[in-house]
């Protein structure tokens, strides 16, 4: 991990919500699912953190505690922005949040991912 990777660096991206990140339970209606709100916060996680490893390193994620505040039609916009909270040795914990673009906010949590030699990862 590089030195510049601290606490208050932020990624926010903007994703269009596809049929795919539907919540296929509901068959009536075609409302943005939580795994996918989930899964498009991991990636920003992701993203935000990227630029900041040393060759050969990558992160895996360890524990997502989020809340689905409200529901966001297929075809709407969402923001979801990561801020780096807290870094301790190979451990990052991110705040996350998503906002419609009605600017509801639908989602918030914390999240956490560890960072991995790809490598020695993969030999487990």
């Amino acid at each position: 991990m590089k030195s510049k990777l601290k606490p208050g660096l932020t990624h926010s991206q903007t994703y269009e919500t596809t049929v795919q990140m539907r919540a296929a339970q509901l068959v009536t209606a075609d409302v943005f699912s939580t795994p996918a709100m989930i899964g498009l916060m991991e990636g920003t996680c992701v993203r935000l953190t990227a630029p900041f490893l040393d060759e050969g390193e990558n992160t895996v994620g360890m524990h997502v505690d989020v809340h689905h505040l409200a529901s966001t039609k297929i075809g709407q916009n969402v923001t979801v922005t990561a801020e780096i909270l807290e870094i301790e040795g190979n451990k990052i914990r991110y705040a996350v949040s998503a906002i419609n673009d009605a600017g509801v906010k639908i989602g918030e949590g914390k999240h956490r991912r560890a960072v991995i030699q790809s490598n020695k990862f993969a030999g487990r």
